[in-house]
């Protein structure tokens, strides 16, 4: 087991200590960008890159029948065009894909990472400024947890960075209640198992401790429902408060809770050159 590390003390929304950029490895190197697909393509992939929802989402939307093609509704996803032209979706017309943008959002606790809520609830939809285009988010972040909450209007982009092949480290700070040693955390980094469902290897650090209440740090690079909670549970620990701190290089800076500052197109492109 290795020797227990140590960080000084830092309020609860203080920036995360500087690691490598992935658990246990060294940052990628950098590659030359891949040139964009040029001939017929999927239109689940086209209506995703244009923004209009995730791939999966554009599967669905086909089985229900609300995206057609020059007036015939597609029965598939595997139809190949070349480009949008006479593609209608509930009836309005597509338009061509953007560049892609991508956007910070503080979120704040106390609304879902969804468009809607059948219990009524706020969703980040309620929350995001006026003014914005047609955003999609980047994973999802629990309706308590708080932090930073990549947008795009890019649906190949939000699938590159979602995707666990690409493994781009998540970042959270959690203040949780309970007793638990620097070598339990270390143990998180092979991974554990939890009900059938398998995490993968999470770099925990002990931050701070104040008799029973403590600060942990942790990286993960895979982004299944509630893993945060669900593994400081299994170790005895009761999380009252998440917040993800960065998403890649991409940190909240200053941003105050509900405010959404745009990546610039320079540092998206320096980033996306280091996606596998």
């Amino acid at each position: 087991m290795s020797p227990q590390r140590t960080t000084g003390p830092r309020g609860p929304t203080g920036p995360s200590r500087s690691r490598n950029n992935r658990p246990g490895r060294a940052s990628p190197a950098t590659k030359p960008a891949e040139p964009r697909d040029s001939g017929p393509q999927r239109i689940a992939k086209l209506l995703a890159r244009a923004g209009v929802a995730s791939r999966r989402d554009i599967e669905r939307m086909i089985a229900e029948g609300r995206i057609a093609l020059d007036g015939n509704a597609l029965t598939t996803p595997a139809t190949l065009l070349t480009s949008l032209k006479g593609v209608t979706v509930d009836g309005k017309p597509v338009a061509p894909p953007a560049a892609a943008r991508l956007w910070r959002f503080h979120k704040p606790a106390g609304c879902l990472t969804a468009a809607n809520d059948p219990k009524g609830r706020p969703t980040i939809y309620d929350r995001l400024p006026a003014g914005l285009p047609r955003v999609m988010p980047v994973g999802r972040l629990d309706f308590m947890t708080e932090g930073l909450l990549l947008l795009t209007n890019d649906g190949e982009l939000k699938r590159q960075l979602e995707l666990p092949a690409t493994a781009v480290v998540r970042r959270y700070r959690a203040r949780a209640f309970g007793d638990v040693s620097q070598a339990q955390l270390e143990e998180l980094s092979e991974g554990v198992e939890i009900e059938g469902i398998r995490y993968g290897s999470i770099d925990a650090n002990l931050e701070r401790r104040t008799g029973r209440n403590c600060w942990i740090e942790l990286a993960l690079t895979e982004g299944k429902n509630r893993e945060v909670r669900r593994v400081l549970a299994y170790l005895g620990l009761q999380v009252s408060r998440l917040i993800r701190v960065s998403y890649g290089p991409f940190t909240m800076l200053d941003l105050e809770p509900g405010a959404v500052g745009e990546v610039q197109r320079e540092e998206l492109f320096r980033f996306r050159q280091t996606l596998k």
